[in-house]
């Protein structure tokens, strides 16, 4: 996974700005929802917070408080840098933390719970209950045409073909599973907090 995440580090957002291999789409509603994730995000209080897989920090930066972005790859902490500059990062394992118990007051995470086979989430929602006593997690909403567990092919703009398990959520199922509440449901996408 992390080799996937290395070569698609550089066209990543594509995916959230409905560019690149994205362009052509069809997300009714997409920039609206993706505008009201971020100020959901922006509206959480401000805590020492770990953001796990955080990617090219694309939503880091609307977290508030001390923050700390954390991914396996460095070529998306590259880009982490300078996207979410108010923020640390920190190259690492999201199934092993490098980080003391109780290091933080939140641990978020935005489309990587829905990449983790069972055994590996539960490894992950121990470490995260284990270094913080708050979660967010941000997921897809299972659409009508979608199966729930999943094995994706996914093409990069290189040619290159990868093959990616993914989860999709009805939101409830979510809130369940991880024992919280919905802050917010839209058509594409859910956020939890346990």
């Amino acid at each position: 996974m992390k080799a996937y995440y290395d070569r698609r580090a550089p066209e990543y957002d594509d995916w959230w700005l409905g560019e690149g291999l994205f362009a052509d789409r069809d997300r009714p509603g997409w920039d609206e929802e993706r505008s009201q994730l971020a100020v959901v995000l922006a509206d959480l209080p401000p805590l020492r917070t770990l953001d796990v897989a955080c990617g090219t920090g694309f939503l880091t930066r609307h977290l508030r408080g001390e923050v700390v972005g954390l991914d396996a790859s460095e070529r998306m902490l590259e880009l982490a840098r300078a996207q979410a500059a108010g923020a640390t990062v920190v190259q690492g394992d999201a199934l092993s933390l490098p980080f003391d118990a109780g290091a933080f007051d939140r641990v978020f995470t935005s489309y990587f719970y829905c990449h983790l086979e069972e055994g590996n989430r539960e490894r992950f929602l121990a470490e995260a209950r284990r270094v913080g006593s708050e979660l967010v997690v941000v997921a897809s909403i299972r659409r009508e045409d979608d199966l729930p567990v999943r094995w994706d092919d996914r093409l990069l703009k290189d040619g290159s073909r990868w093959t990616v398990y993914k989860r999709v959520f009805e939101g409830a199922d979510l809130a369940h599973e991880l024992g919280g509440e919905i802050l917010f449901k839209g058509r594409w996408f859910v956020v939890v907090r346990a």
